[in-house]
C-alpha cells in the first residue's frame, strides 16, 4: 500500500485572516484561488511585495484596526467604524482622538485590568489548592 497524502488547502478568506490582511485588497489571483498550507507558510516567512505593502499601508481588516487603535472590534462598531481603514486613516484617528475612541480605550483598559485581577485570583486559588492542609 502506498500512502497518499493530500495537500491541506484553505479558502482565500481564511488565508487572509491568518496573514492579517484585508481580503478585498489582495491581488485577484489570491482571492480567486485556494491556498495550501505550504503556500501560507511561504507567504508568512518570505512575504511578496504586495503583502509587505498591504501590511504596512492597508487597508487593514477590523481586528488589525482595533489592535492599532487599542480598542475592541465591538468598540470600533460602537464608534461607527465598520469598514477597513488604511494606516493613514488610523494615524489620523489617533491624532484626532475623538470622544468615542477615548471612551473605548478607557473601556479596554478596564477590561484588561479586570482580566488581570481574575487571573491573579485564579492563580491564588490554584496555589492554595496545591498546598497540603494541616
Amino acid at each position: 500500500m502506498t500512502s497518499h497524502q493530500t495537500t491541506q488547502t484553505m479558502k482565500p478568506a481564511t488565508a487572509a485572516k491568518k496573514l492579517g490582511v484585508y481580503l478585498e485588497a489582495t491581488p485577484a489571483e489570491f482571492q480567486e484561488g485556494v491556498v495550501s498550507r505550504g503556500e501560507l507558510n511561504a507567504l508568512q516567512s518570505d512575504p511578496p511585495e504586495w503583502l509587505v505593502e498591504l501590511r504596512r499601508e492597508g487597508p487593514h481588516p477590523r481586528p488589525v484596526v482595533a489592535a492599532k487603535l487599542g480598542v475592541s472590534i465591538a468598540g470600533l462598531a460602537r464608534g461607527g467604524v465598520t469598514e477597513a481603514l488604511t494606516t493613514e486613516q488610523i494615524e489620523a484617528l489617533k491624532a484626532e482622538l475623538p470622544a468615542w475612541l477615548r471612551r473605548e480605550r478607557a473601556t479596554q483598559a478596564e477590561v484588561r485590568k479586570e482580566a488581570a485581577r481574575i487571573k491573579e485570583k485564579n492563580a491564588e486559588r490554584a496555589d492554595q489548592a496545591r498546598r497540603p492542609r494541616a
